[in-house]
């Protein structure tokens, strides 16, 4: 019966360590194999789109952005589904420096929001090229 609780506790604290050690101290980076995430939800809170900050999620893999994905927000459904459609997968492939510095083009009659989503990509990945391990 001891054996048994020891082992357990012994699972729990390894198990919290990994995943620990996994995530930097916010969350706002994590990683999946050699894929590293950056949540912008609490690391891009003071840029602002039409109605609010546009979270994102950057997918990078080997220095290179794999995929950026919109999470909830309150922009206007119509005018971001044009923002996300036209937008997000200009950065696809670019290296984190290169996506940093790149001039993507926004989308017509979503301005604010396009604006919005360009400075969150470029704020996620300072914050990645800060915290990367």
């Amino acid at each position: 019966m001891k054996f048994s609780v020891i082992k357990r506790f012994s699972m729990i604290v390894i198990g919290t360590v990994v995943l620990m050690s996994a995530t930097t101290g916010d969350g706002a980076i994590t990683k999946n194999g050699k894929q590293v995430i950056v949540n912008t939800t609490t690391i891009a809170t003071n840029i602002k789109g039409y109605n609010g900050p546009t979270p994102l999620k950057i997918y990078i893999s080997n220095n290179k952005i794999e995929k950026i994905e919109a999470l909830p927000n309150d922009e206007t459904p119509k005018y971001f589904f044009k923002v996300k459609k036209e937008m997000l997968d200009k950065w696809n492939g670019m290296t984190v420096n290169k996506a940093v510095n790149a001039k993507i083009d926004g989308v017509t009659g979503a301005t604010i929001s396009s604006d919005c989503v360009s400075s969150t990509v470029k704020a996620g990945l300072e914050y990645y090229k800060k915290n990367k391990k």
